[in-house]
């Protein structure tokens, strides 16, 4: 998988295209939530894509402090369901504070994870803050990473 980092702005036409339609996918079809995934923040973000023989498999959006939440953050964290055997999860996050460490150096990075992936946060070395909580009816809870 080639993972490349972009701004709103320099991302093609069929680059979102392909970042949406996975985005569908998965948040609204394969997890069976209705809720407005175009929410006018993706024009502040940037975009961490993981595409494989030019399709987009894997994705995040970071946010800088203030943008999203108080701390750097980062959001969307999507990969394709036939893809996620490869670890493309893990290596998209790994990418994705990489570029926390170069943009935003000295952080703290918050993440509303989904609850049933907490192991896999963990693992990247995010703390759970707080309790559970739903997010468009979602069991969530927030994490942070120093």
């Amino acid at each position: 998988m080639e993972i490349v980092t972009k701004t709103f702005d320099e991302l093609s036409n069929m680059e979102l295209y392909q970042i949406m339609r996975l985005r569908s996918e998965v948040f609204v079809v394969e997890q069976d939530c209705v809720y407005q995934d175009l929410d006018n923040k993706d024009q502040k973000a940037l975009h961490v894509v993981g595409s494989k023989e030019n399709k987009v498999v894997a994705y995040t959006r970071i946010f800088k402090p203030g943008d999203y939440f108080n701390n750097t953050s980062i959001g969307r964290v999507v990969v394709a369901a036939d893809q996620r055997k490869y670890g493309y999860g893990k290596q998209i996050m790994e990418a994705s504070l990489e570029v926390i460490t170069e943009r935003f150096p000295n952080t703290i990075v918050e993440i509303s994870a989904q609850t049933y992936l907490l192991k896999f946060y963990t693992e990247l070395g995010f703390e759970r803050i707080g309790d559970e909580y739903l997010e468009d009816g979602i069991p969530h809870v927030k994490m942070i990473k120093n």
